[in-house]
């Protein structure tokens, strides 16, 4: 007799709003993982993994143990200009697609039962990817330590910096996190898909229609 195959487990169930982010069935863990690109965050009340990859942009791994949720973003600013007029709390104008990027996912936990002073960062990210814009990784990384710091959110863990991209897996809901450095990248994906994602920034106006730094 022919052995059966094994079957595939239901997917967990999703937070509204985020039916845009592609779930897989991860064989080798035994469990569905949610991927990110640039640009997406991600919040899940489920036992699901949250898996990127990051060159010179940066990922956020936010967490509450006691709520049971976790989420994570992928992020990268535009490049700096000497032309930029104005700061924000602090932070050049370009730091408001940063903004936006750590607000949306700390008001989303907020918003499913998280609690601000209960929560748990680690970060991962912002290598030096492309001779061509210098520091970009580094001034992500600064950017969202000095976020942290204004917050007043607990960073417990990073993984940043250097020249090498990274994977990260990250379980939203007991805050673990593996980093891999990816040592031998045969094709220029990362960077062909972060260069999108800068042009993108740079060429369209960020949507600012959240609450900068406010109270909880």
């Amino acid at each position: 007799m022919k052995a059966a195959q094994p079957t595939t487990p239901a997917r967990p169930p999703m937070l509204p709003g985020f039916e845009h982010i592609r779930r897989y069935w991860d064989p080798a863990r035994g469990i569905y993982a949610a991927k990110l690109l640039p640009g997406e965050f991600y919040v899940t009340r489920s036992r699901e993994l949250l898996v990127t990859v990051l060159g010179s942009c940066v990922s956020a791994c936010v967490w509450d143990a006691n709520a049971n949720i976790g989420g994570m973003n992928h992020f990268m600013l535009p490049d700096a200009s000497d032309a930029v007029a104005g700061l924000v709390d602090g932070f050049d104008e370009s730091a408001r697609y940063g903004c936006f990027a750590m607000e949306h996912l700390v008001n989303a936990l907020l918003s499913y039962g998280a609690v601000r002073e209960r929560l748990r960062v680690k970060l991962a990210g912002g290598a030096q990817m492309h001779a061509h814009h210098a520091q970009v990784g580094e001034r992500n990384v600064r950017f969202v330590r000095d976020y942290l710091r204004i917050e007043n959110m607990s960073l417990v863990g990073e993984h940043v910096c250097g020249h090498l991209p990274r994977k990260v897996v990250f379980d939203p809901l007991s805050g673990a996190a593996q980093v891999k450095s990816l040592r031998r990248l045969h094709n220029d994906t990362i960077a062909q898909r972060e260069s999108s994602y800068r042009h993108t920034l740079e060429s369209g106006p960020v949507n600012t229609d959240i609450e900068l730094f406010g109270e909880s």
